[in-house]
């Protein structure tokens, strides 16, 4: 059996010796023979837990991680073009590609330059590539900044440190100086700067 764990929103995992007291908001123990205990608290409950045979049965439908070397430019401009739907809320669905969530396909976008908008058949092989470029550099240092912390249910992160756009309605854009903007798509707060991001005539 193999047990898999989506931590979502609020989800945190910690190892201890089985000494110390259960909190408010552990959802899930596991103990081990040798007295250590894993334990899964999330405060939201907007965690995942499942215990299956096949680790295909929940991951079967997820789209390709940002990091496989199989998901070229090329293959990346392909998926895109399959597709006839705003940009943002396509890099947020799960079944496309695996793993980008609203903060980081705000950033990724900004740095690619592309507006949250664009329809993702639109885009041309170098946007394509620009884009994929983007995503993996802004995961990679995501996980150098151990994520991002921007409530008190999270710890450790400090990548909120390093945004550009997320969060940041009406700062001046660290490149251009033009107040950064937010809207609503797909019932998410999208974030971009409409200079170093305009929306292009027939996107």
């Amino acid at each position: 059996m193999n047990l898999l764990i989506h931590l979502r929103m609020s989800g945190d995992l910690r190892v201890d010796d089985g000494s110390q007291p259960d909190l408010t908001h552990d959802r899930l123990i596991v103990y081990f023979e040798d007295g250590a205990r894993l334990v899964f608290n999330d405060t939201r409950k907007f965690g995942r837990v499942w215990l299956v045979p096949d680790p295909k049965i929940v991951l079967g439908k997820l789209g390709p991680d940002p990091f496989d070397a199989d998901l070229t430019p090329d293959a990346f401009y392909g998926l895109l073009h399959a597709k006839h739907t705003r940009i943002k809320p396509l890099l947020l669905n799960q079944d496309f590609i695996a793993g980008i969530g609203n903060i980081y396909s705000d950033e990724a976008l900004f740095r690619a330059k592309i507006h949250p908008l664009t329809a993702s058949n639109r885009l041309s092989p170098q946007d394509a590539g620009n884009l994929l470029q983007s995503i993996r550099d802004v995961l990679s240092e995501a996980i150098q900044h151990n994520g991002t912390s921007i409530d008190w249910v999270y710890r450790g992160g400090t990548f909120q440190n390093h945004f550009m756009v997320y969060q940041r309605t009406g700062k001046p854009c660290a490149i251009c100086g033009t107040p950064v903007q937010r809207i609503v798509l797909g019932q998410r707060s999208t974030h971009f700067c409409p200079y170093c991001q305009p929306l292009k005539a027939g996107a």
